[in-house]
């Protein structure tokens, strides 16, 4: 093959646009491009395979291959030196491909005459799309240029198919298909929608180009705007030494010369400014995805937000595209802080992240609005458009983009029958939650926000169990003052009018970080630097929050519980500087709580085991289930690998609730669960019967739970416990959903839908 040059690159994406501009089908354009491309490289073969779903390649079009291959000929992601090309991201350039580690021979193409292969990947910035193939009898490997060629020409395909050029007959069209997505669970609920994308994806429609010399002085020009807007950022006397480093590290990739070298090399093989910068941002983050090291993995994030940046300056498509948002709208994003979810506050349905964490910031605030929201929903981001129906199964972590029909109705039926249990749980509300053997337990809300408080009387709650006093501290860009505090934690006691509610202090450290505060290089944070450690270490924050409380509470009640207790002495100390601060205000003439409570959150196992002066000394302690479940059986509840192998009707989890009961019964200090797990009726109804005479939860869960504890009697759920751990079962819940089961249903089913 003669010695390809920069001209002949540009000569071929000209040909290839002008095929891609002329009326086609999109079969009929795929043969003539493969047509194209083995005539201009001088190859006997060229083939194009495309994901016919995200495990399986198929041949789409070929030239020199047979034809009746075409839509016939499949492989499995990794399968063959296609599916190898497929699954690194990488070319494969061999002259004797049948002897190539891991080649499969298709005898329907009749490829077994050509030798030498080369293999390039068709993608988009990180979605794969496909791959791209030459062959020729000839054995021989394709110098670095053709590699290089072939590499740009894929660029172009991979951004054709994005606007749909190759879609029909046969071949799949590009956000059009129904597709589900599995993921994890952030908030629970169900949601129906449209989809509202947090970053609307940069469309490129011009990646070829006529001029190099203008393209490069266009790509030189948004490079210069991008990095003044950079150093810019630097310059802010706001940043703190973190935030500094992160936007150094954005200076760096923006005064990188290879980066802006790479682009141009490409423009220069006939690519546009702005397929130039897709086609870097793609091979980087291929790159990077395939490296274990977290940093390099996190500079991928820096890397992708300096590209897109770079990309909106060159095309003018900024973050606000004039796209109105839909009536029903469904938030789609890689990621989201809590502020930015709170700017969309209530008018969302649901919430979708290709990200995200249970414990998250965004998690948090979604929880304290009550939003489905789904996380690790990997690829929503590339698959979805503004206005594409979706479906949000917090519940099961599943979200369905575009549903069919049937998959529709499904879900409008599961929620309509949620409806109906709720008007059902409605009725309850202002009854006890008392079993039918008398016994009842109080049932209480978590809050974080002042928007949760309306739902105190909806609900049926007869306080909030917890206020997340923190999420104030994460949705600010600077540490909130003692009398914006006070004026908060006013309007949420005024809210309330009368009914208790137990301020939880600053809970920060492990997965919340503040945005002012320097964050610790922990190896294992939740376990580190966090909650009362930071408040005993860190004094003036905790003193300003407990004056900020009592001043809010103007001679009303006050209830105080202090997170993440871990042992007598420190509980000593935090109640400590709580009465200090009492004294100090009442020393000021100002009102002070005409009825305290101190309280503690026992997440850890060791508070269990604490001298019995601990139980005399707290007024009321409540179980913090997220964290202790997550000491108790050492699973890491933001790794999703061990967060759900355990359960909470574990035998020996339920008998350390026991323990903790009869402690407190010793005592009589007040005794609560609070977490995910009071809100799960069955788990719920366990704990009662453990001893528990106090739950918390988010609002929608206390009538679905009231409605199963006020159908059954607890001294029968503790003898089927009983039978559970006599037998050596692990769990209880075989058994207790079995006696449910067995129970009459003429009041409506135990157990909500």
């Amino acid at each position: 093959m003669p010695e390809r040059s920069e001209s002949d690159s540009r000569k071929l994406l000209r040909r290839l646009r002008d095929v891609l501009a002329t009326p086609a089908q999109g079969q009929e354009r795929l043969d003539r491009i493969t047509h194209l491309i083995a005539d201009s490289m001088k190859t006997e073969v060229c083939s194009i395979y495309l994901f016919r779903d995200a495990e399986t390649l198929e041949l789409c079009a070929t030239e020199g291959l047979r034809p009746e291959a075409v839509h016939q000929t499949r492989m499995k992601l990794g399968e063959g030196l296609v599916g190898r090309v497929a699954r690194t991201g990488q070319p494969v350039n061999t002259a004797d491909a049948p002897s190539e580690k891991g080649f499969r021979f298709m005898p329907e193409t009749g490829e077994e005459i050509y030798s030498s292969f080369l293999g390039v990947p068709i993608q988009r910035v990180g979605e794969k799309l496909g791959v791209l193939v030459v062959q020729s009898k000839t054995a021989r490997q394709y110098a670095e240029d053709e590699i290089e060629a072939l590499d740009v020409v894929a660029m172009v395909l991979a951004e054709m198919n994005e606007l749909g050029a190759f879609a029909g007959d046969g071949v799949q069209a590009l956000h059009k298909q129904p597709v589900m997505f599995r993921g994890s669970t952030g908030q629970e609920g169900t949601a129906e929608g449209r989809v509202w994308l947090h970053e609307p994806r940069v469309v490129v429609t011009n990646p070829v180009a006529d001029d190099p010399l203008t393209e490069i002085d266009r790509i030189r020009e948004a490079v210069g705007v991008l990095r003044v807007s950079v150093d810019d950022l630097l310059a802010a006397e706001s940043l703190d030494k973190d935030q500094k480093a992160v936007l150094e590290a954005y200076r760096m990739f923006a005064h990188s010369r290879g980066w802006l070298r790479r682009m141009e090399e490409d423009i220069q093989r006939g690519l546009s400014a702005e397929a130039a910068v897709e086609k870097e941002q793609s091979t980087a983050r291929n790159r990077l995805e395939q490296v274990e090291d977290a940093y390099l993995r996190e500079r991928l994030h820096d890397l992708d937000d300096l590209s897109n940046r770079l990309l909106r300056i060159l095309t003018g498509q900024g973050k606000d595209t004039g796209a109105q948002m839909p009536d029903n709208p469904v938030l789609v994003a890689r990621n989201i802080g809590p502020a930015e979810l709170l700017d969309y506050g209530r008018k969302l349905k649901g919430v979708v992240l290709e990200e995200g964490s249970v414990g998250s910031h965004a998690a948090i605030v979604a929880r304290a609005l009550a939003i489905p929201m789904v996380i690790h929903a990997r690829k929503v981001t590339s698959e979805a458009l503004n206005g594409d129906a979706i479906l949000v199964d917090g519940d099961q972590g599943i979200v369905h983009l575009r549903p069919e029909d049937t998959v529709s109705r499904s879900f409008r039926d599961k929620i309509a029958m949620q409806a109906e249990a709720q008007k059902r749980y409605a009725s309850l509300r202002d009854l006890p939650a008392t079993t039918r053997d008398g016994v009842t337990v109080a049932m209480h809300m978590n809050a974080g926000l002042m928007a949760d408080l309306p739902s105190l009387v909806g609900s049926g709650a007869e306080g909030v169990g917890l206020f997340r006093t923190e999420l104030q501290f994460l949705i600010r860009n600077k540490m909130p003052q003692r009398g914006e505090l006070a004026q908060l934690y006013t309007r949420v006691m005024d809210a309330a009018k009368g009914r208790p509610v137990a301020f939880r202090t600053l809970d920060i450290g492990s997965d919340k970080v503040l945005p002012y505060m320097k964050p610790q290089d922990e190896p294992n944070p939740a376990m580190g630097w966090r909650a009362i450690r930071v408040g005993l270490d860190k004094p003036g924050v905790l003193r300003m929050q407990l004056q900020a409380l009592i001043r809010a509470s103007n001679g009303r009640p006050l209830t105080v519980m202090f997170p993440f207790i871990t042992e007598l002495e420190e509980f000593r100390q935090a109640r400590s500087h709580t009465l200090r601060e009492i004294h100090r205000e009442r020393s000021l003439g100002h009102p002070v709580p005409e009825k305290l409570e101190i309280g503690a959150m026992l997440e850890t196992p060791s508070l269990a085991f604490a001298p019995q002066e601990f139980f005399e000394l707290t007024d009321f302690i409540s179980i913090g289930g997220n964290d202790l479940k997550q000491f108790f059986f050492a699973a890491d509840r933001e790794n999703e690998r061990v967060r759900k192998r355990y359960d909470s009707l574990n035998l020996s989890f339920l008998s350390f609730i026991e323990q903790i009961v009869q402690r407190c019964a010793v005592s009589n200090t007040r005794l609560s669960f609070c977490g995910e797990d009071a809100g799960r009726p069955v788990e719920a109804l366990a704990f009662a019967a453990m001893g528990l005479r106090g739950l918390s939860m988010r609002p929608a869960s206390i009538g679905p739970v009231k409605a199963l504890l006020r159908r059954v009697k607890l001294a029968e759920a503790r003898a089927v416990i009983e039978e559970a751990r006599a037998a050596g079962d692990m769990s209880a819940r075989p058994r207790l959903m079995e006696w449910l089961a067995s129970l009459p249903q003429s009041k409506g089913p135990l157990l909500p839908p």
